[in-house]
């Protein structure tokens, strides 16, 4: 964005908000803000690049987006104030793929012209999907699915017999890689739906664990919209209705892994409300589940297994404010095995631990070695941006060029 850009750009949220009736310390409130960063916004100081970000003010003022910047429903480019093409975690056109039905034409013409020897190409397709998702390299995956969820859409309504199964367990691996891409980006309404239709499909594929799955997906958005209450009621019916499965027979490894996630996933939602106690609970289950199956798996591309349960221990920790707790859980703890996010999520936790005690110099090296392994994560998480905005107002006049260009990389400047 130019200066020029900028400057415009200042003014137009400024009037907004004075036609709100707002002042910059309650809209910087509204949206999570300081309200130095409003001001510098205002004066053209502060570029606001990132879509999500936009977003995120637009609704501070109570406008749709094309209000706040008619541009950015464009694709004009940066110099208009638009999100630059090349910027990451750009997610957009998947969500406009799964805003409306990706098949009509087939609802309105039943026909049957799907060709069975497609199905392995699907197959490799949803695969590479998931490989993007576990990277966080989310313009990619945005691409991708571009093409491939109409397809399986359209897939699912033409196939027959033996293979129209197997094209709905496609579809359910999509949506749930969906709606994790989507609990990442902070786009939770979207993973809401992505996790819906997730569910929906693996009934119709009579893939019984994988509805227990899109649960757990569905249970990262509602934590994502702060519905705490759903959260925890969605993955504690789920892990009760499983429990009584698991008394009449010996559960499968794969329904172990499941298992395992939902009392992770129950962890977040206890330790985002600070129940310590309840967290720690639901973090020594997931352990002694993990310990049961004793190697790491990916079942459902859940990644569960003894490593990853120490990675989401660390974060609930870190969540609680017990930052000595998650660097000693830390310790010594090898994440190789596992993907480019799981690897990268524990070193940005790590370094919000660092900001806990205060330890800055350590706290932005970890970050920046979360960037070198997955930058769509750290450029884009709100836990993220969020360490990396108080290390900047910490070090104010102080900081370092490093610490300055990641802020600038992750809008974090205020």
């Amino acid at each position: 964005m130019s200066s020029e850009g900028r400057r415009a750009f200042g003014a137009r949220v400024a009037e907004l908000r004075r036609q709100r009736d707002l002042t910059q310390n309650e809209l910087a409130a509204a949206i999570g803000r300081t309200a130095s960063w409003v001001s510098q916004v205002e004066r053209g100081i502060q570029p606001v690049n990132r879509l999500d970000v936009l977003r995120l003010l637009a609704d501070g003022l109570g406008v749709p987006l094309q209000v706040l910047q008619p541009e950015a429903a464009g694709a004009a480019g940066p110099e208009t104030g638009t999100v630059d093409e090349a910027t990451p975690n750009d997610l957009d056109q998947a969500r406009l793929v799964i805003s409306g039905h990706s098949a009509l034409d087939v609802v309105l013409e039943p026909r049957e012209d799907f060709r069975t020897d497609l199905v392995p190409e699907l197959r490799d397709e949803v695969e590479r999907v998931w490989g993007l998702t576990h990277g966080d390299r989310f313009a990619e995956l945005s691409k991708a699915l571009g093409s491939l969820l109409p397809r399986l859409e359209r897939a699912a309504r033409t196939a027959t017999g033996d293979v129209r199964p197997q094209i709905h367990r496609l579809l359910a691996s999509t949506y749930q890689a969906l709606a994790a891409a989507f609990v990442r980006q902070d786009e939770a309404d979207a993973a809401w739906l992505a996790a819906d239709r997730a569910i929906r499909a693996a009934e119709l594929a009579d893939d019984r664990l994988g509805v227990f799955v899109g649960v757990f997906r569905l249970t990262h958005a509602f934590v994502r919209l702060q519905r705490h209450d759903q959260a925890e009621h969605a993955a504690a019916t789920a892990l009760n209705t499983l429990a009584k499965h698991a008394e009449a027979e010996a559960p499968p490894v794969e329904e172990l892994s499941v298992v395992g996630s939902l009392h992770l996933a129950l962890a977040l939602v206890h330790a985002r409300v600070g129940d310590r106690l309840a967290t720690r609970e639901q973090i020594e289950k997931a352990r002694t589940v993990a310990a049961h199956i004793g190697v790491e798996r990916n079942d459902f591309n859940l990644e569960f297994g003894p490593t990853n349960v120490e990675v989401q221990a660390v974060s609930t920790a870190v969540d609680l404010g017990d930052a000595g707790e998650a660097l000693d859980i830390a310790k010594d703890l090898d994440v190789s095995v596992l993907s480019a996010e799981r690897q990268a999520r524990l070193l940005m936790d790590l370094g919000r631990a660092h900001v806990q005690r205060r330890q800055f110099g350590d706290a932005l090296a970890q970050l920046l070695r979360a960037e070198s392994i997955a930058p769509d994560l750290v450029r884009s998480h709100i836990a993220a941006r969020g360490a990396i905005r108080e290390l900047m107002l910490m070090a104010g006049r102080t900081a370092s060029p490093e610490l300055r260009s990641l802020a600038e990389r992750s809008d974090a400047m205020g």
